[in-house]
């Protein structure tokens, strides 16, 4: 089971207390620096899990469980040194809390959890350049954090907006499997 698409996962998902640490520190860079790798990370795991024909049900589970941490930590340390507005927070993490427990109800009944699609990739995609972005608003240089507010917030509009519309979409199914159970 550990193929190298499942091992960038978890090179990823050890990025997540080192991202804690270092906003923890003020040291916005290299947070910054850690989100990039996690966003490489996340792009590269897919194109090599296909081409390499390293496709597993260990990386079905764990590529979107690892995002979907990501982002919940990445948004809570966010809000807390003010660089997002609760309803950010809020948005982001209901979406995912809802998609959680229709998870669990369509396990319970012996379904398959959702097929990521294009949509969610894209969306979890512009979240994970908005936050970087938005984090860079902290930088000393006028310069960077006018360019990291104004093209975080293009991210960042995209991301929620797909993200709430793929949770919709993902809900819509999850929703009619348990029905025609």
């Amino acid at each position: 089971m550990l193929t190298i698409p499942n091992a960038l996962t978890l090179l990823r998902a050890a990025g997540i207390p080192v991202f804690l640490f270092l906003t923890w520190q003020e040291r916005y860079s290299w947070a910054v620096l850690t989100l990039m790798v996690a966003g490489a990370t996340d792009y590269f795991d897919g194109k090599l899990a296909r081409a390499l024909n390293q496709e597993s049900r260990l990386g079905e589970l764990l590529d979107p469980a690892v995002d979907r941490l990501y982002i919940a930590t990445v948004l809570i340390a966010m809000f807390i040194t003010g660089a997002i507005p609760i309803w950010v927070l809020v948005a982001i993490i209901a979406r995912d809390l809802i998609l959680g427990a229709l998870l669990l109800a369509m396990k319970r009944f012996g379904l398959p959890p959702f097929k990521v699609t294009y949509l969610g990739k894209a969306a979890t995609f512009n979240l994970l350049y908005a936050l970087p972005m938005l984090l860079l608003t902290f930088s000393t240089l006028d310069e960077i954090s006018t360019f990291a507010f104004i093209f975080g917030w293009a991210f960042a509009g995209w991301g929620i907006g797909l993200y709430l519309w793929t949770g919709a979409q993902y809900a819509r199914t999850g929703l009619r499997e348990l029905r025609t159970r």
